[in-house]
Formats: C-alpha cells, structure tokens, sequence
C-alpha cells in the first residue's frame, strides 16, 4: 500500500446510483487499521446488515431513513455521523429517500 490514497467519494456513489442492483457497497480504501467505502440504500430497500467485528461509523451523504441500533432508533438526514459501536446489531429502515453514505471501519490493530 502506499503513503497516502485519493479516492473521489461522489464518483463512487454516484456510480452506484440507479444501477438496478439494489442495495450495493463499493470498498474505496483498505489499509491495515482501517477500511472505508460507499453504501448505497435504495428508497424501500431493506437493509441486511448483521453485526461487524469493527467500530462503525457512517457520514450521510444523502437520502434520508432510520437507524436501528439495539432498541433505539433515529430519523437520519445528510451531513449525519453515525457511530456504531462493533458487534452492535443495526439496520437502516424506512427508507424515505435513496441513501448513500460513507463507512468507515476501524479495525482495532
């Protein structure tokens, strides 16, 4: 890996945008302490996420839904950060609008 990475975030996403795949995620970064890329939620989609090893967090590029983390829940909107702590069960539902958002795992090492 080198020194340092670029990586044009709305290009990713909107490539992602109407691609008929439905729900759909695009890695943009892997490091050794870190990985990172675009999650794409579409307007009625379900999300079938099950809980991950790492810390979470999630920054709203657009679109707007609710976030399930255990028992609590969250009306969501762009330019939210997200938190989720790892092996957390959650989920986006109620998906108003078409979702697209940066995650950001950090893998503890």
């Amino acid at each position: 890996m080198s020194e340092w990475q670029v990586s044009d975030i709305m290009a990713i996403a909107d490539s992602l945008q109407g691609n008929d795949q439905g729900v759909n995620y695009k890695e943009c970064l892997r490091a050794p302490s870190m990985h990172c890329g675009v999650y794409s939620l579409p307007a009625g989609s379900t999300d079938m996420q099950t809980p991950h090893d790492e810390d979470e967090l999630y920054f709203v590029l657009k679109g707007r839904g609710q976030l399930r983390v255990g028992e609590q829940t969250r009306q969501v909107e762009p330019g939210m950060l997200l938190y989720v702590q790892a092996s957390q069960d959650h989920s986006f539902f109620e998906i108003e609008e078409d979702m697209q958002l940066l995650v950001m795992f950090a893998t503890g090492q």
